[in-house]
C-alpha cells in the first residue's frame, strides 16, 4: 500500500465514525438541568415575650449547730445516776440534771467546813471580849499615852476575823463542790456523743459528752462572685448591729428517705474572709427551731446533714427568659425570621442557671426562637416551624375554571398566556413533547399536588420543561 493510502484510510475511518455519532445523537433531546428542591427542616419554635424574672441563687452546705461544746466535770467521783436523756441524740432543756457524781464525800466536806466556821466564830467572839477587857484595864490604870495595838489585842482580833472569813470561804467551796456533783445542762440542746456511763469514775477534765444547742441551726453556703452580684447581702460594719430579720430569705431542701423536705430560713451574716482556695465567700443561713416537729411528717434536721439552698436574689425587669438548651456555643440563639429562615443572633446572657438563661438585649418581643436541636444550623437555612404547638398552615393551590386543578390552561397549549413547547413544535403529536406538570390531570383523571418548597406558607411553581423536537 502506498504512503498516501496509509494516511487517507485512517482519516476516512474517523470521518465515518463522526458521521455515525452525529446521526445517532441528532434525535436526542437536550436534558434540562435542574437544581434540587430546597426541603425546609421541621423545627419547633416559641415566640419571645418580655417578662420579669426573680433570680434564685442555688448553693449547698452542711448543717451545723450555732453553739457546740463538751460537758466536763469540775469534781471527781463515781457516776451514781444517769438521766434517761443522756444518750446519743437525746434532747434536754436548760437546767436538766444529766449526770450525778457520788456526793457523799462532798457532803462530809460541807459538814466539816461548817464546824470550822463555828469554831472560828467562837474564837472571834472570845478575842473580841478580850480586846474590850484590855481597853477597860488600860483606862483603869490611868495610862497617859495611847495604848499600843498589842495592848488592845488588835492583832489577835484581826487573826480571829481572818479565820472566820477563811472558814466561810471553805464552806462556800464545799457547798459548790457538792452542787457540782449534779451535772446540769447549760442550755436547751441535744447529745451529740456520749462518752461516759453509770459507775464510771471521772475526774476534772474528763469529757462526759459533746452537746449542741437546738434553738436554731446554721448552714455555711459558698457563693461565687457572679452570684454575689445579684444578692443584697447583710453586710455588717464596725459599730453596727444587725438581726436575722434583716437577712435575705432562703429555702433549705434536703432529701430524707427519698422524700424532699423544706425549711425556711434567712441569711444572717457573711463571713469576714474569702476562701483562699476556692475564691468564694461563705454566707451563713439560720433556720429557727430546726429540730422541732414540722408540718406533716417532716423529720428534724441533723447536724452534718448535706442540704441545698435557694436564696432570694434581685428581680430583673423587662427581660427574656429562654431555655438553656436553646443557647448555642454559649453565645448565640437561632431566630426564625419572617421568611422562615434561620438567623444566628449573638446575645449577652445576663443570668443563667441549670435550666434557663436570661437575655435583655438584641432580641425583640414576638420574634420566634428555634428550640429544636439542629446539628448544622447555618445562616439563612430554610425551616418549617411549629410555633408554640401550632403547625404551619397548609395553603392549597388556587383552582381554575370548572373547579379542577389545571382548568386555567389556555387553548392552543398555552398556560397563563405562554405558548406550550409542544404547541410550538410543528407536526408533533399532541402530548408527544409534553410532560405533565404538577397539578395537571393524569390519564386516570387524578391530580398530583404540586411540591411545596421553602418555609411555611411559601409555595413555588414547578419548573416547566421545554420539549425539543426537530422541525
Amino acid at each position: 500500500m502506498s504512503t498516501p493510502a496509509k494516511i487517507i484510510t485512517p482519516l476516512l475511518i474517523l470521518l465515518a465514525a463522526w458521521g455515525v455519532f452525529k446521526y445517532l445523537t441528532s434525535g436526542e433531546e437536550e436534558t434540562e438541568r435542574r437544581r434540587p428542591p430546597v426541603v425546609p427542616v421541621n423545627v419547633e419554635g416559641s415566640r419571645l415575650r418580655i417578662s420579669d424574672y426573680n433570680i434564685v441563687i442555688r448553693s449547698q452546705g452542711t448543717v451545723r449547730p450555732h453553739t457546740e461544746g463538751t460537758l466536763i466535770p469540775e469534781v471527781s467521783g463515781s457516776i451514781v445516776e444517769v438521766s434517761g436523756n443522756f444518750r446519743d441524740g437525746g434532747f434536754f432543756e436548760q437546767g436538766d440534771v444529766l449526770l450525778t457524781i457520788d456526793p457523799v464525800d462532798y457532803k462530809t466536806a460541807v459538814v466539816v467546813a461548817r464546824a470550822s466556821l463555828a469554831q472560828a466564830r467562837a474564837v472571834l467572839a472570845e478575842e473580841g471580849a478580850r480586846a474590850d477587857q484590855a481597853e477597860r484595864d488600860w483606862e483603869k490604870l490611868g495610862g497617859g499615852d495611847d495604848p499600843t495595838e498589842l495592848v488592845l489585842r488588835r492583832p489577835q482580833l484581826s487573826q480571829a476575823l481572818a479565820s472566820v472569813a477563811s472558814a466561810e470561804a471553805r464552806l462556800d467551796e464545799s457547798q459548790r463542790d457538792l452542787e457540782r456533783t449534779r451535772i446540769s445542762a447549760p442550755y436547751a440542746g441535744r447529745i451529740l456523743s456520749q462518752n461516759v456511763d453509770f459507775g464510771q469514775y471521772v475526774t476534772p477534765g474528763t469529757v462526759l459528752a459533746r452537746i449542741y444547742a437546738v434553738d436554731y441551726a446554721e448552714i455555711r453556703l459558698p457563693l461565687a462572685d457572679r452570684q454575689i452580684a445579684h444578692l443584697e447581702l447583710p453586710e455588717r460594719y464596725r459599730g453596727e448591729s444587725g438581726s436575722a430579720a434583716d437577712g435575705l430569705g432562703v429555702v433549705i431542701k434536703a432529701i430524707v428517705g427519698g422524700t424532699e423536705y423544706r425549711w425556711d430560713g434567712r441569711i444572717v451574716r457573711a463571713e469576714g474572709a474569702i476562701d483562699t482556695q476556692s475564691r468564694q465567700l461563705f454566707v451563713v443561713a439560720q433556720v429557727d427551731d430546726p429540730y422541732g416537729r414540722g408540718p406533716g411528717d417532716r423529720p428534724p434536721l441533723k447536724v452534718g446533714q448535706f442540704v441545698e439552698a435557694e436564696i432570694e436574689g434581685r428581680a430583673l425587669e423587662d427581660v427574656f427568659v429562654i431555655p438553656r438548651t436553646a443557647l448555642r456555643e454559649n453565645q448565640y440563639l437561632l431566630i426564625i425570621d419572617r421568611e422562615n429562615k434561620i438567623d444566628r443572633r449573638t446575645v449577652d446572657v445576663v443570668w443563667s442557671d441549670g435550666d434557663e438563661i436570661v437575655v435583655r438585649e438584641n432580641l425583640t418581643q414576638g420574634e420566634v426562637l428555634c428550640v429544636s436541636a439542629i446539628q448544622f444550623a447555618v445562616q439563612g437555612m430554610a425551616v418549617s416551624a411549629t410555633i408554640d404547638g401550632v403547625a404551619p398552615e397548609r395553603r392549597m393551590r388556587p383552582v381554575g375554571r370548572g373547579g379542577r386543578p389545571g382548568a386555567g390552561r389556555m387553548a392552543g397549549g398555552q398556560r397563563g398566556g405562554r405558548p406550550d413547547s409542544a404547541a410550538r413544535a410543528g407536526g408533533g403529536r399532541p402530548g408527544s413533547g409534553e410532560r405533565r406538570r404538577s397539578g395537571e390531570v393524569s390519564g386516570e383523571g387524578q391530580t398530583r399536588p404540586e411540591r411545596r418548597q421553602g418555609g411555611p406558607g411559601e409555595r413555588r411553581r414547578p419548573q416547566e420543561r421545554q420539549d425539543s423536537s426537530a422541525d
